[in-house]
Parts: structure tokens; sequence; C-alpha cells
């Protein structure tokens, strides 16, 4: 998994880049399949925005997230990550298990 995180209008400092490492992490306890991370932290007057892209096979999942501190925000966008990705785990898993496997198919003896 490839992780880039990038500051607008801030400096990303190392305990905040461990803390998105972290929260982001948690992500790839649910799903090991992601390839590629892009972070985005902003701050707008008194508005702290943070921005995830997250690339998986067949889909990229953009979640965003405001708040008054940066690192309620990252709280906020990790759940609402964390959220998207069991949903589209269970989507991926739903269509394999209604296409068949060696069971679902019927046996056509002769």
């Amino acid at each position: 998994m490839n992780l880039t995180i990038t500051g607008h209008h801030l400096e990303v400092t190392p305990a905040i880049r461990g803390y998105v490492e972290e929260k982001i992490g948690r992500v790839t306890r649910h799903f090991d399949q992601v390839i590629d991370v892009t972070v985005i932290l902003a701050v707008e007057k008194l508005k702290h925005k943070a921005e995830v892209n997250l690339h998986v096979r067949g889909k990229d999942i953009f979640v965003e997230s405001t708040d008054a501190d940066m690192y309620a925000a990252i709280d906020s966008l990790a759940d609402k990550l964390d959220r998207q990705v069991m949903k589209y785990k269970e989507k991926i898993t739903n269509v394999h298990r209604e296409s068949g496997g060696v069971k679902g198919q019927s046996a056509d003896l002769g």
C-alpha cells in the first residue's frame, strides 16, 4: 500500500503523519487489497478539512471530512472510510457468492 500525505496551507508534522498512518492502517485490517492511498489535509480559515482517495482494484473511494480540529476531522474521516470500505468488501463478496462456485453449479451428467 502506497500512502501519500500532503498538506494545503498546513505543514504535515511527524505527529500528524503518525496519527494519519495509524487511522488509515485500520482500513487495511478489514480489507488488504488496497493499492494506493492519498490523504490531503487542508486548513481554510477556521475549518480543518481532511480528504482521502483510496484506490482498490476496480474502484476509487473518495471521502472527505470537515471539523474545527484537525485530529477530529481525521477521526471522522477514518470512520467514514472504514464504513465505505466494509460496504465495498461486502458488495464484492456477495457478487462472488451469487455467481456460485463449484457447489453453486448444477451438474449435467449426461
